[in-house]
């Protein structure tokens, strides 16, 4: 699948159910059977993140390591307003790279031998990735990722000393209606298409400058060039609008990101550009898309206490008449009464062992309200409204104000 940013969000998994003991033949005898309950689904692995040592800023080498010495390399010199566009493209096409990135695909471009700039988006949960060059292949290890500019530095393994590599300019350079063309791999697979269009506008979201073109810009595209007439790379193109919402809407990072992340700045990662910009559009913000994605987890961890809190109820009815004398009313289930200070006093009965029967309700009950607990609090990180929250425990039977403290 072609790496690229669009307007879109997706998630969530399920749980399963462990029964508690079944009742005995004989009412007489003692009840000693433990319970066993079913473990919410782990979430899934975190991505990748770089290691400490690809994390070393740009132009910084990490302890120990050995310094080289400059090699050099075929440079994209700068044309002249009456250079054609032709030979323009000629110049740029070696310098761009097809990136694969497991089972997705992007683009980059060098900017020096053994580097390559690229969208974070594209190298997302890789710690190494595969460049194409026309028919050369090179193995390249992420380095510096910053995610609130959507862009990543690649380092490639075994460079080539002659590689063409391309001049960053400035958004500063750029001019609203300015001819530009975009280099990328079209659909994953079509790499090298070449599309031309102008700077549609200069649009600022948040801390990160967006240059918008009316180039077509492609899935696949992500992570390419946006160059100037002058043959400078002014931008790295991101994201479009859905394609049917708005033709002739995309979007490329202004390069001067990239100069400050080379340069050992690293901006805030708070907002991507895709999430900002989706938000300035009147669509749906980052925070909303991860408090939907709580409260599709909390959800989750519901259902499956609801289905054991309901075997609970089953066992807790089947012998509380002979071992309860008194249970404190605690929320929706009469045995939430174990959750309280002395909350359930027992009576001595001659034909069922309630101190043992009393013990498996507490170890089952304190297994629900470790993960109920655990989940309330994921749900407050998430930004779940607290009026959700409770709409959800009261839909389950399983309101107790215990859960929050």
């Amino acid at each position: 699948m072609a790496a690229f940013g669009l307007l879109a969000v997706g998630l969530v998994g399920g749980a399963a159910l462990a029964l508690l003991p079944a009742a005995s033949t004989s009412p007489a005898e003692p009840v000693r059977a433990q319970t066993q309950l079913a473990v919410p689904a782990e979430p899934l692995d975190e991505p990748l993140q770089p290691s400490a040592e690809e994390s070393v800023p740009v132009g910084v080498s990490a302890p120990g390591a050995a310094v080289s010495m400059p090699v050099p390399v075929t440079t994209v010199a700068p044309t002249t307003p009456s250079t054609s566009l032709e030979d323009l493209v000629s110049r740029v096409v070696p310098a761009v790279a097809l990136v694969q990135a497991g089972s997705s695909r992007g683009t980059g471009f060098f900017i020096a031998r053994d580097r390559v700039l690229t969208n974070a988006h594209v190298i997302s949960g890789h710690s190494t990735v595969r460049l194409q060059v026309g028919e050369a292949q090179y193995e390249a290890r992420v380095g510096t990722v910053s995610a609130g500019t959507d862009l990543a530095v690649l380092h490639v393994i075994n460079p080539n000393p002659t590689q063409a590599v391309l001049r960053m300019g400035s958004v500063e350079q750029a001019r609203v209606g300015e001819e530009v063309i975009a280099v990328g791999s079209a659909l994953g697979v079509l790499s090298n298409t070449v599309t031309r269009g102008i700077v549609s506008a200069m649009r600022k979201v948040g801390q990160v400058t967006l240059i918008q073109t009316d180039a077509a810009i492609n899935p696949g595209n992500s992570g390419g060039p946006l160059i100037s007439r002058s043959g400078l790379v002014i931008g790295v193109n991101s994201l479009r609008v859905a394609q049917h919402t708005a033709e002739g809407v995309a979007f490329a990072v202004a390069i001067d990101h990239a100069t400050q992340l080379l340069s050992g700045q690293r901006p805030s990662d708070g907002q991507t550009p895709l999430g900002g910009l989706t938000q300035m559009l009147g669509g749906r913000s980052e925070g909303d898309d991860q408090r939907t994605r709580g409260e599709a987890d909390y959800a989750r961890v519901l259902e499956w206490a609801s289905k054991n809190a309901g075997e609970l109820d089953n066992y807790w009815t089947r012998y509380a008449n002979a071992c309860v004398s008194a249970a404190r009313p605690a929320g929706d289930r009469a045995w939430f009464a174990v959750f309280e200070p002395s909350g359930v006093t027992l009576s001595n009965s001659s034909t069922v062992d309630c101190a043992s029967w009393l013990g498996t309700v507490r170890t089952t009950a304190a297994r629900i309200r470790e993960e109920m607990v655990k989940a309330s609090e994921a749900a407050r990180q998430n930004g779940v409204f607290p009026g959700t929250v409770r709409d959800l425990r009261r839909r389950h039977r399983l309101d107790w104000a215990g859960w929050d403290r």
